[in-house]
């Protein structure tokens, strides 16, 4: 009888299940586009503008301290170096 069951196609037939639907998640949003900006381009009529303000100066251990090093690059031995950073320094 199962023969007879298999020829006529009554087989057994697998159950197709769909999958439960989930939650479809959009794809995240592109950024702002870069603000483009003209670069500023001096006016020829303008004023030319100086930056009349000295340079700060470093410390007076600092000075010495260079002047020492420098000294040393130099080739000066230990006690012309102490006569060079005293005049270098001021």
């Amino acid at each position: 009888m199962a023969s007879i069951a298999l020829l006529m196609g009554h087989g057994a037939q697998a159950q197709y299940v769909l999958p439960a639907p989930s939650q479809v998640v959009p794809p995240p949003s592109s950024p702002p586009p870069p603000k483009i900006e003209a670069p500023k381009v001096p006016r020829l009529d303008a004023p030319p503008s100086y930056n009349d303000r000295p340079l700060p100066r470093n410390s007076f251990s600092d000075r010495v301290s260079k002047c020492l090093d420098d000294a040393a690059a130099a080739g000066l031995g230990p006690a012309d170096r102490g006569t060079y950073a005293r005049s270098c320094a001021n």
